[in-house]
């Protein structure tokens, strides 16, 4: 049987204190993009003037760490806090995530694995994809280590995301919709998948690259050791 007091799929579902939003669609991903976008200016600003001169591959990197810092840290941050109380809050982050769960109800009911994957993604990659940014704009040998655990997180968590609602028959979302469904849940989750496997790549290369300048410069007898 359908129930009519919220917007969320499987229809039947129990949502406890549930408000609408007050806010709308148009106001809520304005705000996100407005936000992500002034990130990446000022990223791609910031990176420009920085010194050793980066590439212009390198500066899309960093504007993406640098997005990422501020959607892992505050937004799903936000969640991680206060996912119980968002049903029934009307605070502009809490209404972001009500409009979100309209692509993927497990938000708004504090699904087990939705609140530790964001627990995780929040206190862990959200730092470290600013920590990323810092290290590359001041060229810290350990740069590359940091984009490859970021990435690798990243890409892990969002597998995991992806293939859990697969097992759960893609039940808490309308399937199909052009918006909640193929926006919302596939395109912008599917952004944690292609470019963190490009980063993994491109970190690979680099670190092998190193460790391999590393061992023709040892001696023939450190050669022999292994390390």
């Amino acid at each position: 049987m359908e129930s009519a007091d919220h917007p969320y799929w499987p229809r039947s579902l129990s949502i406890p204190g549930y408000r609408p939003n007050d806010r709308s669609m148009a106001e809520i991903l304005t705000f996100l993009f407005s936000v992500s976008g002034a990130l990446l200016l000022g990223t791609w600003l910031l990176s420009g003037s920085a010194g050793p001169r980066l590439g212009t591959g390198r500066r899309l990197a960093l504007c993406w760490f640098s997005v990422c810092g501020f959607i892992h840290g505050v937004i799903e941050g936000w969640f991680s806090l206060f996912h119980l109380q968002i049903p029934a809050d009307q605070h502009f982050l809490s209404q972001l995530w009500k409009e979100y769960s309209k692509g993927d109800s497990r938000y708004v009911i504090a699904d087990n694995f939705t609140v530790c994957m964001e627990t995780i993604t929040a206190w862990a990659w959200g730092p470290l994809s600013v920590w990323t940014v810092y290290a590359f704009l001041q060229h810290k040998h350990y740069r590359f280590v940091l984009q490859l655990i970021v990435s690798l997180g990243q890409l892990y968590g969002d597998v995991l995301y992806f293939y859990t609602e697969y097992r759960e028959g893609f039940s808490h979302s309308e399937k199909g919709h052009p918006l909640y469904f193929w926006f919302y849940f596939v395109f912008m989750n599917a952004l944690w998948i292609v470019i963190p496997a490009l980063l993994i790549v491109d970190a690979w290369r680099h670190l092998a690259a190193a460790q391999s300048h590393a061992d023709k410069s040892k001696g023939p007898r450190q050669r022999n050791h292994i390390d």
